[in-house]
């Protein structure tokens, strides 16, 4: 069992505290985090694929973006983020409209019912991701806490010294 105890814990590690075994229980974590909010999604108000779910997030978190992008945010080609906002702007979720300095470009806007639609799913995921929570002990909670701020400071500083870098 991985030591989850603070600073004050001086207990002898075993060969599953090491840096690869806590990756990999990290990764098995991410894939149950991963079904869970997919879950909560698929039970929302309006099915969407994660693909795109991920494309209106995209574009909640920058208003007014073109799709290319769209394209460069999703890691996806151009012809594939066009058919995906024919599909989301079909079902109402989103607009297209054209920028005001150049008639060739377009924004991409979230409509009110797309913005409504994502913040269903948010509310499903953190009711989904607070039972979890709920079950577990206050102390592993404070751990799991403790750990994910751990992780993103060094992540953080791997990233400003041009570290690795995620998405």
């Amino acid at each position: 069992m991985t030591d989850l105890g603070g600073p004050g814990n001086h207990r002898a590690r075993g060969p599953g505290d090491g840096p690869e075994a806590v990756a990999s229980q990290i990764a098995d974590a991410v894939e149950s985090l991963t079904a869970l909010w997919s879950i909560a999604a698929q039970e929302a108000s309006l099915r969407l694929s994660l693909h795109q779910l991920r494309a209106l997030r995209t574009v909640q978190a920058a208003p007014g973006l073109n799709l290319t992008g769209l394209a460069d945010g999703l890691d996806i080609g151009l012809p594939t983020a066009s058919r995906l906002c024919d599909r989301l702007a079909a079902a109402g979720l989103l607009e297209r409209a054209p920028h005001p300095d150049t008639r060739r470009e377009v924004q991409l806007w979230l409509t009110t019912h797309g913005q409504h639609v994502l913040s269903d799913v948010a509310g499903r995921r953190a009711q989904a991701l607070a039972a979890a929570l709920t079950a577990m002990e206050p102390a592993e909670r404070e751990a799991l806490s403790r750990g994910l701020r751990g992780f993103l400071a060094a992540r953080n500083t791997a990233s400003d010294t041009g570290g690795a870098k995620g998405r």
